[in-house]
């Protein structure tokens, strides 16, 4: 899935740029739009106010008590403008009069009355006949102690009586800045986490199921029989899955077929052999001694023939399942019980004896249960036939699912451990001095994964091995 996540680092890498340079664009605009907007709304207020003096010049002279009277009045309102979410509750537009050499003749925060302003951008520039602005920090230390100035002329533009400037803190707009850029940020984010978490949907959509139906073929090559695993909707990839699935039932099939024949010709061999030969032998004359010998002989190789058919044909048919076909819920003490009763004629012959540990309560699992009497009878008849006359094996069968079989047996060699699970590996017999089939193990482990437990071997103190089938219990 490499190529995925690649391809998902690249598309988000694509997006989270777009949207940057979107952000970076729009933010870049929103404090000049603000103070344009601003600056606009105070051309007007200073055309007005102007207008106002023109009015007094006209009727007599400059009425300084007549602003300062409504400067201060206005200052001294209470009032609470919601503007869009931004609370204003106060007024912060202020205004001076300088005459036509630029002495400041009125000053609405009464700092700058007398002070020579020529020298001012918003007073030059207007006295000659243009538009005069400026913005000016009160504290050259803090970029957000500026002001905005804008001037308007006062009189005729070829006989100036001066010049009126409205001003505003930059600090009354800065709120409206900062919200509008908390705006942009939230909208970017949200659209950008929007887009990216929908494409990665679609990509988890659309590539979830090829990892799910790549580790199913991992497992399949690793010679687990994994279910197909479920893949939700879309027809091509569940399509695709079943194609997989018959393809995979297909060549197991052919494999099976071809590996139980070459191994069943081999393991074949070495009894028939045996019989070839000592029926050719009872042709001859011989003692009865030699003649009983060999038709013992006979019937024990027919017998291990047999056996071998038999445990071949039993395991052919776990392998060739992914899943139990049949199950329900199913006690472990009557299976355990059942395979005791099974096993108990080879003990008498071989004179080992069982001793016997069950729960009085049931021990419920989902199963089937001809599959896990037979698991449970192969580990029984293994530990018996490893163990020497006069022995005993235990079997334990515990609340939680596990049966335990312990024998008095050699145990299983460091060499063999690896192996011992493996088709058609086999140690030679304690009871009969001879090797097994090689299949009952391997049974005993393809039921197991069959119920979702497990089975191990392991050495047990003082000698012998102790067999352990884990199951999972159902409440």
């Amino acid at each position: 899935m490499r190529l995925t996540r690649v391809t998902l680092f690249f598309i988000a890498l694509i997006i989270g740029t777009g949207l940057y340079l979107l952000m970076r664009q729009q933010l870049s605009v929103v404090e000049p739009q603000t103070y344009q907007a601003t600056e606009e709304s105070m051309v007007d207020a200073a055309q007005l106010l102007s207008s106002f003096v023109d009015a007094d010049l006209k009727a007599g002279g400059f009425n300084k008590e007549r602003f300062e009277d409504a400067f201060h009045g206005a200052s001294r309102r209470q009032f609470k403008a919601l503007i869009h979410g931004h609370l204003k509750d106060h007024m912060g537009l202020g205004a001076y009069v300088t005459d036509a050499n630029g002495k400041c003749l009125f000053d609405s925060a009464g700092k700058l009355e007398g002070t020579d302003l020529h020298a001012s951008r918003d007073v030059a520039l207007t006295l000659r006949g243009e538009y005069g602005a400026r913005s000016s920090r009160t504290d050259e230390a803090n970029p957000f102690s500026s002001v905005l100035h804008v001037g308007a002329l006062i009189g005729p533009r070829e006989n100036p009586f001066g010049v009126l400037t409205v001003y505003k803190p930059q600090s009354d707009v800065l709120p409206i800045v900062d919200a509008r850029r908390r705006g942009i940020y939230w909208g970017t984010g949200l659209i950008g986490a929007g887009i990216l978490f929908l494409v990665t949907a679609v990509f988890i959509w659309q590539y979830r199921p090829v990892g799910l139906l790549t580790e199913y073929a991992r497992e399949i090559e690793s010679g687990k029989r994994p279910p197909l695993p479920k893949l939700g909707a879309g027809k091509e990839v569940n399509t695709l899955a079943r194609a997989l699935e018959s393809m995979r039932e297909a060549l197991e099939g052919r494999r099976y077929a071809e590996r139980y024949v070459q191994t069943l010709t081999h393991e074949m061999k070495s009894p028939l052999a045996a019989i070839r030969g000592a029926a050719e032998l009872l042709d001859e004359d011989m003692p009865e001694a030699d003649r009983r010998r060999f038709l013992e002989n006979i019937r024990a190789e027919s017998g291990r023939a047999e056996r071998l058919l038999n445990r071949l044909l039993e395991l052919s048919a776990l392998e060739g399942r992914s899943s139990l076909e049949e199950s329900g819920i199913i006690d472990l003490v009557p299976i355990v019980t059942r395979a005791i009763d099974q096993a108990k004629p080879p003990a008498n012959l071989g004179r080992v004896s069982l001793d016997i540990s069950l729960p009085e309560t049931p021990v419920n699992v989902r199963g089937d249960a001809f599959i896990l009497r037979s698991a449970v009878t192969n580990l029984l008849e293994n530990a018996i036939d490893f163990s020497p006359a006069g022995a005993t094996v235990d079997i334990v069968l515990q609340p939680d699912g596990s049966i335990t079989i312990s024998d008095r047996g050699p145990g299983v060699p460091d060499y063999a451990r690896e192996k011992i699970f493996e088709r058609f590996y086999s140690l030679k017999h304690h009871s009969f001095g001879r090797k097994g089939t090689g299949l009952g193990l391997t049974l005993v482990k393809e039921a197991a994964e069959l119920h979702g437990g497990t089975v191990s071997l392991d050495d047990r103190e003082g000698g012998g091995t102790i067999a352990k089938l884990v199951l999972p219990v159902v409440a």
